[in-house]
């Protein structure tokens, strides 16, 4: 498996040029590059548009015109590459999506916290603090009182 994700940038003359091999790269190269098992990303270089999707859209309509002798067989193994290429990207995209959204709601329940918490103080509520130190107080001075009523005895 590659370690490094192929950036390859697409020209307005429609030339492909892979940035970490240095050098221009055919649809084909693309193709094995992601049968090999490497990431790919495709980006257009004026814009940086990413068009990793519809290149590899144009790969798999190329795999479907250029049937050769072994048939549906090899088109089958092409065609599973690709796909697991492309579940692999979305397992990923998912997973950086998922962890943005629990991210966002734990910083949302942290300010609506603090938001309560200002309400009650403007409100002379007390907060849930509050009662919590109130009975770390009163557990502290029952102790002491049992203090001094074991020093009576």
């Amino acid at each position: 498996m590659a370690s490094q994700r192929h950036v390859i940038k697409k020209y307005a003359n429609r030339k492909l040029y892979d940035t970490q091999n240095s050098r221009y790269i055919t649809l084909e190269g693309i193709s094995k590059l992601v049968r090999d098992g490497h990431d790919i990303q495709v980006v257009e270089r004026d814009t940086g548009r990413d068009l990793t999707s519809l290149i590899l859209s144009q790969i798999v309509m190329g795999e479907e015109k250029r049937v050769d002798s072994n048939g549906v067989e090899n088109l089958q193994e092409r065609g599973q590459a690709l796909l697991g290429y492309v579940r692999r990207t979305l397992s990923g995209s998912a997973a950086l999506v998922s962890g943005e959204v629990e991210r966002r709601r734990s910083e949302l329940e942290d300010l609506v916290d603090s938001a309560v918490e200002r309400a009650l103080a403007r409100l002379s509520i007390p907060t849930r603090r509050d009662f919590e130190a109130l009975n770390a107080r009163l557990d502290q001075l029952e102790r002491r009182l049992d203090a001094v009523r074991t020093l009576r005895q």
